[in-house]
């Protein structure tokens, strides 16, 4: 053979069969039987050595014969399906890697393999839907933890939500998933109300969701944090948080007024401040500026519409005339007051907008 292997290599197979000698043998032959110098001839001889060797006793002379071969195409897929169905020690690498097997092939696999067997199919550089699907029925948490953070993994929205179905109190198959390049609008919507704030950020900022959902959420979120009349989150997670937000056109005048009507006045800080692309530190001293003129000057420079100023201003003056009392509901009687300066100073609100503030404004003042 005009190749690695050698008719001396075969000669050593045939007269001194130790196992090392046949591991090396094997070793070749991943090498070798790809080769383009191989004549017709050649080839089915390496491949017959290649059927021989699958069928050895020793588990060392199989292992080597599976890590040599886990990428030749001109694999046996009979060789290919024996090595697949032997101990994981041999299987692992061609489940992992051979291009020989079909998908029916893999997902009969699945079905009788091992969690370990079923894991190194769920990370293959490609796995189609069908054998997706057969991995979230069959697998278990581990197996479709791996399939879900596999980037070359394609997985159906009825798979998806299977999975959701089937691990519900699994943070980790669900932040897998959450973390995936893209979902479904359908599968994303179902995540939000079944995962951590810091996730539900992460589908806000990377996935697709209705605008008035992806404001539900943030401003949720930001909700909790206030309540404690802290400054939330704050810093420089905030700070990513809007940039992210900003970069993928979810940072809207909507929600940024809509902040605050909760009397967010940090989110609000901090979306001026990215929009305005000044520091935050800056933008803060200039949206609570005495004379009124440097909250103009970098709500100008935001790029927001001039027709909405005069809400923006009514919703800081009355945050920063406010002091909390400490009494019951004292966050939505603050609430309550937001929404009614702006109501009162500003006639010109978008349908939509006025039909938010007043429906906030019913709900804080509905007795708890």
């Amino acid at each position: 053979m005009a190749s690695s292997l050698s008719k001396a290599d075969v000669e050593r197979l045939l007269a001194e069969p130790s196992a090392q000698a046949r591991a090396e043998v094997a070793g070749k032959l991943g090498r070798d039987i790809d080769s383009p110098a191989l004549t017709e001839s050649e080839l089915r001889t390496a491949q017959d050595i290649v059927r021989i060797m699958a069928k050895d006793v020793e588990v060392t002379v199989r292992g080597a014969l599976s890590r040599s071969l886990r990428r030749a195409v001109r694999l046996p897929r009979d060789v290919a399906l024996s090595l697949a169905s032997d101990v994981e020690a041999v299987a692992l690498p061609i489940l992992s890697d051979s291009l020989v097997l079909t998908d029916d092939d893999l997902i009969e696999m699945v079905r009788r393999g091992s969690t370990l067997k079923q894991a190194a199919i769920a990370g293959r550089p490609d796995v189609s839907e069908p054998v997706s699907a057969a991995l979230v029925t069959g697998g278990d948490e581990t197996v479709v933890t791996v399939l879900m953070r596999n980037a070359g993994a394609r997985v159906s929205e009825q798979s998806l939500s299977l999975a959701i179905d089937r691990f519900a109190d699994s943070d980790t198959v669900k932040e897998s998933i959450v973390r995936r390049e893209s979902l479904p609008i359908t599968v994303t919507e179902r995540l939000v109300v079944m995962v951590s704030d810091r996730l539900r950020e992460h589908l806000v900022v990377h996935h697709k969701l209705s605008p008035a959902l992806a404001t539900e959420i943030v401003l949720q979120t930001r909700e909790r944090a206030t309540l404690d009349l802290s400054s939330g989150i704050g810093g420089a997670h905030l700070d990513e948080l809007v940039a992210q937000m900003y970069r993928s056109g979810r940072l809207t005048p909507t929600l940024v007024l809509r902040a605050l009507c909760i009397g967010d006045m940090a989110f609000f800080e901090a979306a001026i401040a990215t929009m305005a692309a000044v520091p935050v530190e800056n933008a803060r001293i200039l949206i609570h500026d005495a004379g009124g003129k440097g909250f103009a000057a970098v709500y100008e420079k935001s790029g927001l519409s001039p027709d909405l100023f005069p809400a923006f201003r009514a919703a800081t003056d009355v945050i920063d005339s406010t002091r909390f009392d400490g009494e019951p509901r004292d966050m939505e009687r603050f609430r309550a007051r937001v929404i009614t300066r702006m109501l009162t100073q500003f006639e010109e609100f978008d349908p939509d907008d006025l039909d938010y503030l007043v429906a906030k404004l019913g709900d804080v003042l509905t007795p708890a």
